[in-house]
């Protein structure tokens, strides 16, 4: 075999290994005149030739068997709409003129402000309005992140994925929506006869519901395809627990103040957009692989910007009753309401804080002499600093949405990157698809969820009256009796 044969293209190596004593074909001799680029440098024996080739076939084969898979999910991600890439056309044609960054850059200020000022709108409509709009997101998300994999799987003509995963998503928000519906408006809902019976078995009858379609599931199992069916059963049930779970969490927070909803919010929100910012004009410094376009200059000066934004922001809202109340329901008013004596947190509070200064002081020794020693002095001093204590809790709550925060965007960018699409949707040009701007928002919700929990949620009177209502009217009266005559035995009142 003469060096040309060594040399030529892959797919003429594998047709002429059967015939290696052979003199090459015309149309092969011209082949391999088209491609010197991929003749070796040096020539090799035959025998090399030979085992490079039978190596080659079989990673070729390899490949083949995997190429499947690679080609639907390229041909997905085609059919995927890119939110970065729709623009209006009256927008369009008025940015026309300007570099592709600079028009990017614009598109994205524009429908930012565009968002920011509909979120405060939200805000003046009040908690329900809140509330609503977290559903509202949470099911388009989900729809986002279910469309990825009925376009990867509709390949295999699976059936009844969408409806599946659409039957599993009101199956857990009856769940959870009905968690807080029981706690907080129990007893409103008690008063109906019709409703006592959801009230009380809410958990059995959504363990019900979710049992049908985990039967549903079963049958709809089909030969040859079990693991890919498994694989996208498992893809609606993370689905669930990234967005049906962390909007649940978002109620949560809202009813324990609109503070605590609108701060850890706003501080993504700076965080994103100032992040964005130092990187488009002082990043030089790449941060992580999944997202080549984030610098650490962005990061930092995002964090930065963040902490400061979140004390402001912070100070602000601890002024007004309407940001720092729990959202509770007023028996005798037969509504939500937001009235309260603000806690201590919302309170300003006065800090007495220390200041030590050290200093030295020369002593001269004998009359006349140059000799000095140096004798180390305190003066102490302390200084009064009022302030909300909220402040502290939202300096932890910045720095968390400034460190840790960014990653749920890191996580997202390495979800895409596996399926090889830009973004989750189209709905927001220059921005994408909701969820790739809320995917920092769940890690957030989730976050300050557990911060409550841990640090700031005691027994609310409200609500353990609101449990109480719930009972029979025998069990209310034997209550009273046990809880007057503990009282009693402790002194604390005296009926007699």
């Amino acid at each position: 075999m003469s060096s040309a044969e060594v040399g030529g293209g892959d797919t003429e190596l594998r047709r002429r290994v059967p015939a290696e004593g052979g003199e090459p074909s015309q149309q092969q001799q011209q082949q391999q005149e088209k491609s010197p680029k991929q003749q070796p440098e040096h020539q090799q024996p035959p025998e090399c030739a030979t085992t490079e080739n039978s190596d080659h076939v079989d990673s070729e084969t390899e490949n083949d068997e995997r190429l499947p898979d690679e080609k639907y999910v390229e041909e997905m991600a085609k059919n995927l709409p890119q939110g970065t890439n729709k623009t209006p056309e009256v927008l369009g044609q008025a940015l026309s003129g300007l570099p592709d960054r600079w028009r990017n850059w614009v598109i994205r200020g524009i429908f930012t402000m565009i968002m920011i000022s509909l979120f405060c709108v939200i805000i003046y409509q009040g908690p329900l309005a809140l509330m609503i709009t977290a559903l509202a997101v949470q099911v388009k998300c989900f729809q986002e992140i279910i469309s990825i994999g009925y376009s990867v799987y509709r390949i295999h003509g699976l059936p009844w994925f969408r409806s599946l995963s659409w039957y599993f998503l009101l199956t857990s928000n009856y769940f959870f929506y009905g968690e807080n519906l029981v706690d907080y408006f129990g007893v409103a809902v008690s008063r109906v006869d019709s409703l006592r019976f959801l009230v009380k078995y809410h958990r059995f009858l959504s363990f019900c519901l979710y049992c049908i379609g985990f039967v549903w599931f079963v049958l709809s199992l089909v030969k040859k395809y079990y693991m890919k069916q498994f694989s996208l059963f498992a893809w609606t049930h993370v689905a669930l627990l990234i967005v049906v779970t962390q909007s649940y969490l978002i109620i949560q927070n809202i009813f324990e103040g609109l503070i605590w909803f609108i701060v850890p919010v706003s501080m993504i929100v700076c965080n994103d957009v100032m992040a964005y910012m130092f990187g488009f004009f002082f990043g030089r410094t790449p941060l992580i692989q999944l997202s080549p376009k984030k610098t650490w200059e962005g990061f930092i000066g995002g964090g930065f910007a963040t902490v400061l934004f979140g004390l402001v922001v912070s100070y602000v809202l601890c002024q007004f009753q309407f940001f720092v109340c729990p959202i509770e329901y007023s028996e005798a008013q037969g509504r939500m309401v937001i009235e309260c004596e603000p806690s201590y947190l919302f309170r300003p509070q006065e800090y007495h804080i220390a200041l030590v200064s050290r200093g030295t002081a020369d002593v001269g020794h004998g009359i006349g002499s140059k000799l000095y020693f140096s004798i180390p002095l305190q003066f102490g001093a302390s200084k009064t600093i009022t302030m909300y204590p909220f402040l502290l809790h939202s300096l932890s709550m910045s720095i968390f949405s400034s460190v840790i925060g960014p990653f749920g965007g890191f996580f997202a960018s390495g979800f895409k990157r596996a399926f090889k699409i830009k973004d989750f949707g189209d709905m927001i040009p220059g921005h994408g698809g909701i969820m790739d701007r809320f995917d920092c928002q769940f890690l957030m919700a989730t976050f300050v969820n557990v911060y409550i929990s841990s640090f700031i949620r005691y027994a609310s009177p409200q609500k353990l009256l609101n449990m109480v209502y719930t009972l029979k009217p025998e069990e209310q009266l034997q209550l009273f009796n046990q809880l007057k005559d503990s009282l009693e035995d402790r002194n604390i009142i005296n009926l007699n």
